[in-house]
């Protein structure tokens, strides 16, 4: 049967400066990454577990017209940057963003989101301001409603940009995000797969009305409920965002799987 990728820029940043929430809630905060003269930004770390090989393969169809060339993965930054920039036209959103090796960051997050953790040194973008807020005691904590404000400036990067040009900007720069993929240890697998697996997993996140219970045995928080604890890291993300922004990011999601599946083919 076809299975149909979905795909958005947006959902990326959105869910990577998330994934940077839900690192500092499990381990608090990591140190940063500092380039070193002259040298590259250092990748992140290549999976010990890469992800099973799918049975169906799904490759993005380049533009039908010519396109102008595009910068090597490793000086994209500001071009990867300025694009964004048009789409969202917010200046105060875009300072959210990493400057350097953004499209690697962006994969290895979007590889990790199905996993349990998404590594600090992974992330495109700035974690969200404040701190995690339980309510109660430690014997009866509960996860706080008001941590969805946290979430608001990522919510609105994903309601700004325009679902069309969002794909099309993807489809124009896929061959950047797939030389990452290689890059971070896949050769001759497609990023396109991998994402879908990560945006199944995400689409599939339970919508829970009640407050979520919390328990702390050590140091930090962990999920009362055992089987919540034992999801994806992208799947607590969500969860974590509130109800009312979980809803707007997953109608996103699905108005940019329209979009993209026209540029789709099976290989």
């Amino acid at each position: 049967m076809k299975k149909h990728l979905v795909m958005t820029l947006v959902a990326l940043a959105v869910f990577g400066s998330a994934a940077t929430a839900y690192f500092y809630w499990r381990h608090g905060p990591a140190k940063p990454v500092v380039a070193q003269a002259n040298l590259p930004l250092p990748l992140p770390p290549v999976p010990v577990q890469p992800p099973p090989k799918p049975e169906v393969r799904q490759v993005v169809e380049p533009p039908p017209a010519p396109q102008p060339p595009l910068p090597d993965l490793d000086k994209s930054d500001r071009f990867m940057l300025d694009a964004l920039a048009a789409l969202i036209g917010n200046k105060s959103l875009m300072r959210l963003f990493d400057s350097e090796a953004l499209i690697h960051h962006i994969v290895a997050t979007v590889d990790n989101l199905p996993r349990r953790i998404v590594p600090a040194n992974a992330l495109p973008i700035d974690p969200p301001a404040g701190k995690f807020l339980v309510e109660g005691s430690d014997d009866a904590a509960t996860l706080s409603a008001r941590n969805a404000a946290r979430y608001a400036p990522y919510v609105r990067i994903a309601e700004a940009v325009d679902a069309k040009k969002l794909v099309a900007l993807y489809v124009r720069l896929y061959p950047l995000f797939q030389k990452a993929y290689e890059t971070l240890g896949y050769p001759g697998q497609y990023f396109n797969d991998r994402l879908m697996q990560a945006l199944d997993d995400l689409i599939a996140a339970p919508e829970i009305a009640e407050k979520i219970q919390l328990v702390r045995p050590k140091v930090y928080y962990l999920y009362a409920d055992p089987e919540l604890e034992k999801r994806s890291a992208g799947q607590k993300i969500l969860m974590r965002m509130g109800g009312i922004n979980e809803r707007k990011v997953k109608t996103r999601l699905r108005e940019i799987r329209q979009e993209l599946a026209l540029h789709l083919r099976q290989h």
